[in-house]
């Protein structure tokens, strides 16, 4: 990727659009990665951001950027989930929008050394954090069944169980420790995804996809970062999340449904106020956004870019009084 399209967040107009920024308010940037939503706030109104992410090196970045803002920009280091805890250490109570990018920034999928592309021979890691287990450790020691459903639960891979089966008779030989190791192995047993306009997607996309999601814990970060937006919201304040991938949707639309009391009464015997609580969100359009023809032209990672966004009631988070 060139670097002209290395700092152009998907859907920046209309995630800034969302946020509604105005002189003197407060942001928080959940995942900073390259930073491009942070820019486009700090440069839409005299308003400060916080810039968050887990990746150590996003952060450094993060802190070379703030110099050129004059104190509107701070940096930590933080999960999704700890965002909340995170932020209130630093001061700072409640902010006027939230912003999730939720896609892999374009500095980890072109470092080698991070493991997170096929594209590029490197150690098996995809660890956003530098903490824990390795893709490398999970590919080696999950069951076959185990390693099976992962790929079709959380990279919808139609031949999970063939490509399980192939890993767990290569690692009987020798460890798995490499990128272009991985790759192979699942294109020897897995057609190339095609899809709608001719397009070919590489065998291991799904595959690499649901080990970086398993690594990273990242529909249990999503559920919890949602609640600490959710904590962290001053009433007005806005949450744009944008989604790349169907469970990840899915994930922040049901959060929605619940948190904007769209979803169905539980129980057709009692009142809905016995039964719900307090709407702490309404939704500031219908539906999802997506990015246009000429976005997807000049960057086609944002074809399955998906846009969610609400606006925060005045009641209580669920999440601080569960």
């Amino acid at each position: 990727m060139s670097d002209a399209l290395r700092h152009i967040p998907v859907m920046a107009r209309e995630a800034v659009a969302a946020m509604n920024p105005r002189d003197g308010n407060t942001f928080a940037d959940f995942t900073y990665g390259d930073g491009g939503y942070t820019r486009a706030l700090l440069d839409s109104a005299s308003c400060r951001v916080w810039a968050l992410d887990r990746d150590a090196a996003a952060i450094a970045r993060a802190d070379t950027l703030a110099k050129s803002y004059d104190g509107r920009m701070r940096t930590t280091r933080t999960t999704f989930g700890d965002a909340a805890t995170a932020l209130r250490a630093e001061g700072v109570q409640s902010v006027d929008g939230v912003v999730m990018d939720l896609g892999v920034s374009s500095f980890q999928l072109d470092d080698p050394e991070r493991g997170f592309s096929f594209s590029k021979d490197g150690p098996l890691d995809m660890r956003m954090g530098n903490e824990g287990l390795t893709a490398a450790d999970l590919v080696n020691t999950l069951s076959e069944g185990d390693l099976a459903d992962t790929l079709f639960k959380l990279g919808e891979e139609r031949h999970a169980r063939r490509i399980a089966r192939a890993v767990v008779e290569m690692r009987g030989r020798r460890r798995i420790e490499r990128t272009d190791d991985l790759a192979e192995i699942v294109a020897r047993v897995a057609p190339a995804d095609r899809r709608p306009g001719g397009v070919t997607i590489h065998p291991a996309t799904r595959t690499f996809m649901a080990l970086r999601m398993l690594v990273n814990d990242e529909l249990g970060e999503l559920e919890r970062g949602l609640a600490a937006a959710e904590d962290l919201l001053a009433p007005e304040g806005r949450l744009a999340v944008i989604s790349f991938h169907s469970l990840e949707d899915r994930t922040v639309k049901q959060f929605l449904v619940e948190r904007t009391g769209s979803e169905a009464n539980p129980s057709r015997h009692l009142p809905p106020a016995q039964t719900k609580r307090a709407p702490t969100f309404r939704l500031l359009h219908r539906g999802v956004e997506k990015p246009g023809d000429d976005e997807i032209a000049a960057n086609p990672r944002s074809r399955s870019a998906r846009l969610r966004a609400a606006v925060r009631t005045d009641a209580p988070a669920w999440a601080r009084a569960a």
